[in-house]
């Protein structure tokens, strides 16, 4: 049972999750033999305020550019 979670910035659109979901469920399926009714996906949409890189918050950094 394949327990995936995808950590990212958040923004993305329902739309863009559901083809995530569906692409990721088919790859575990054919490369891994996992069933896709035993596959779970979490997503973690973390606020731009909350996630930094590079010794910058990347809510300052997108003030900057």
């Amino acid at each position: 049972m394949p327990d995936v979670h995808i950590s990212w910035l958040e923004g993305r659109t329902v739309e863009q999750k559901r083809k995530v979901v569906e692409k990721i469920t088919q790859i575990l399926a054919e490369e891994a033999g996992a069933k896709p009714e035993s596959t779970h996906i979490v997503f973690v949409d973390v606020p731009h305020t909350n996630f930094a890189s590079g010794g910058m918050l990347v809510a300052d950094k997108n003030k900057k550019t």
